[in-house]
């Protein structure tokens, strides 16, 4: 699990600066413990790893928009969910470790997953449900009201992979975990929301009166 301290530090001119540091712990934020494997959703679950609207790709987005973000509220709460979405990106490869972990090469066949097992082997590799690999395309544009636009759509969108997951799921102990994130895809989507109305009102309406 990736746990974020974050602080302020003297710049050495007597101003405080915003600083962050982590510090990894062994042990995920939600439980998984996947008891039969299960290539079909393996192939499927993928897609939250490295896919368009998948936890790496969430996490590289809010760590890099946090820096335009006009004060040290913006900054801290990218930075915090930006890391929260590693320990996510770290659950689903843990899933998709365990839910073909001991697959044979003939179930390996028979699931479309031998051009995966020829490159990767039974490795952990970011890339959608159509095996097209990772690709940092996330929106970063140094507006802050624009980034926080996109990263609402895009905890909408994770939230609405998770569901679809958990449809054609069968198995609790895939179905829980995929649970747990997405609510956390919720939860995200509000504090977004409220760091959005808290800028519009606070910082765009100062622009205005310019």
């Amino acid at each position: 699990m990736i746990l974020l301290m974050v602080g302020k530090k003297e710049d050495g001119h007597g101003k405080e600066e915003y600083c962050s540091m982590w510090l990894y712990q062994k042990k995920l934020q939600y439980p998984v413990n996947i008891k039969k494997k299960d290539l079909r959703m393996a192939k499927y679950i993928i897609t939250q790893l490295g896919g368009p609207d998948g936890e790496l790709g969430a996490s590289l987005r809010y760590l890099s928009q946090r820096y335009t973000m006009p004060d040290n509220r913006g900054k801290a709460l990218l930075t915090s969910i930006g890391t929260e979405e590693m320990d996510h990106a770290e659950m689903i490869s843990v899933m998709l470790y365990q839910l073909m972990k001991d697959a044979s090469i003939e179930e390996l066949d028979r699931a479309g997953l031998l051009s995966y097992y020829t490159q990767h082997g039974r490795g952990i590799f970011p890339s959608d449900a159509s095996g097209v690999p990772f690709s940092a395309t996330f929106a970063s544009t140094g507006d802050y009201l624009a980034d926080l636009s996109e990263d609402m759509a895009a905890e909408e969108k994770a939230r609405a992979t998770y569901e679809h997951l958990i449809n054609i799921a069968n198995d609790k102990d895939i179905i829980n975990p995929l649970l747990f994130l997405r609510q956390r895809e919720i939860v995200h989507f509000a504090r977004f929301k409220e760091l959005y109305d808290y800028y519009k009102m606070q910082f765009k309406n100062k622009e205005t009166n310019m």
